[in-house]
């Protein structure tokens, strides 16, 4: 049997065009990074300055709802906060691997965090989506009513929050799957 170059799977592409292709998937990681932070940053900002007052008989008396008021929001900001700050460190470490595509360690250092972030991130969107989904339907079996006829402003506001930090969690995912096909076809 030939153990020739073509047999092995080596012939027909060179490592010029594979580090070209990495140097693309790291450009795409750069980009989805920028926009995961982007997203993630603007829903922790949209949740934090989410309040709405209803005046109740008089001036005097009113209701008033923050997004401090429940404790999945204010997890959800913190979620948000740390991994938009963690999606920040990470630029320097993607634009590292913009110019030497070959980075094998800080790609597999980047996979753990990124699936920690994606985990975090996960349980904070979708406790808030719950909590969010509550406001707007309510549970009659134990009597919690909707609140979002009433505070409508601050309904739409939470529910607007949560696209940011999903299309986070979609970017994530794909950053994740990227740095895996880097590794996968590295030089």
């Amino acid at each position: 049997m030939k153990a020739g170059g073509i047999e092995l799977g080596e012939g027909g592409k060179s490592s010029t065009s594979r580090s070209g292709v990495n140097k693309g998937v790291s450009i795409l990681d750069f980009i989805f990074r920028i926009l995961a932070f982007v997203g993630t940053l603007g829903s922790a900002i949209a949740m934090v300055t989410t309040n709405e007052t209803l005046p109740f008989f008089t001036r005097f008396l009113q209701f008033r709802a923050e997004y401090d008021d429940v404790p999945t929001f204010t997890f959800f900001v913190v979620a948000n906060a740390i991994v938009s700050g963690y999606l920040l460190l990470s630029l320097p470490f993607s634009i590292f691997h913009i110019v030497r595509s070959s980075a094998q360690r800080t790609r597999v250092i980047l996979i753990f965090f990124d699936m920690v972030m994606l985990a975090l991130l996960t349980a904070g969107a979708s406790a808030a989506a719950a909590i969010v989904y509550l406001a707007h339907k309510g549970n009659a079996r134990v009597n919690w009513l909707a609140i979002c006829q009433q505070f409508n402003s601050f309904c739409q506001r939470t529910s607007g929050s949560l696209i940011g930090s999903f299309a986070g969690i979609i970017l994530l995912a794909l950053l994740i799957m990227l740095s895996g096909v880097a590794l996968a076809r590295r030089p």
